[in-house]
């Protein structure tokens, strides 16, 4: 399977944080409605009807995880601090969804985060010892995990972008859109969303 570089798959489990993917969902497809050619979709691991968040909200998926499709994914969080079956921390003792990241990572995506979607990541031998950030709850086991924990709303490592805790993936989500389609782009999704842009830390020292 060849990765699809406009193609952005956003994994979604029971327990997420639901910020943490429809924040980034918005700000992506507001970016295609204005004319970016772009594939967002939310996906699952396994077939399913229907997703619900931490706060009940229910989402329909809109189709399965396929590693080596998407050119990027991007993990959401929720759960971890409480450590509750559904959520992050779930997701990562069962331990179902960290080889899909793992092959997407090896297919070449664009790996990314928000809040402690950090740790499927880090679970997923993804990180590593690199820089990355995730919800301040999470700091510590991230570190644990070996990575360089940076105190940044979002950090850019080339194939590898994370972001903070709940809403920084707006502005994470805002970076991407200005990688991959440009600045103009991104500041047209912020304007529209009435959100001042926070600039991304480039971890390999370029602003």
């Amino acid at each position: 399977m060849t990765v699809d570089p406009t193609r952005i798959d956003i994994p979604v489990y029971d327990g997420i944080d639901e910020l943490d993917a429809v924040g980034p969902l918005e700000v992506l497809r507001s970016a295609v409605a204005a004319g970016a050619d772009l594939d967002i979709r939310l996906v699952t691991r396994l077939p399913a009807r229907q997703v619900t968040g931490t706060f009940g909200l229910r989402l329909e998926p809109d189709g399965v995880f396929e590693p080596g499709a998407a050119g990027v994914v991007i993990l959401p969080g929720g759960g971890w601090a409480t450590k509750a079956d559904r959520g992050t921390w779930g997701e990562v003792r069962r331990g179902d969804l960290l080889p899909l990241l793992a092959a997407c990572a090896e297919a070449g995506a664009l790996m990314a985060s928000v809040c402690t979607g950090a740790m499927l990541l880090a679970h997923a031998g993804v990180i590593g010892e690199r820089p990355a950030t995730t919800h301040h709850a999470a700091r510590e086991d991230l570190f644990a995990t070996g990575a360089r924990v940076l105190d940044e709303r979002v950090v850019d490592d080339g194939d590898l972008v994370t972001a903070a805790g709940v809403t920084s993936g707006i502005d994470l989500a805002l970076h991407l859109v200005e990688r991959i389609v440009g600045p103009a782009a991104a500041d047209a999704a912020a304007r529209r969303m009435e959100h001042t842009r926070v600039p991304a830390y480039m971890a390999d020292g370029i602003s």
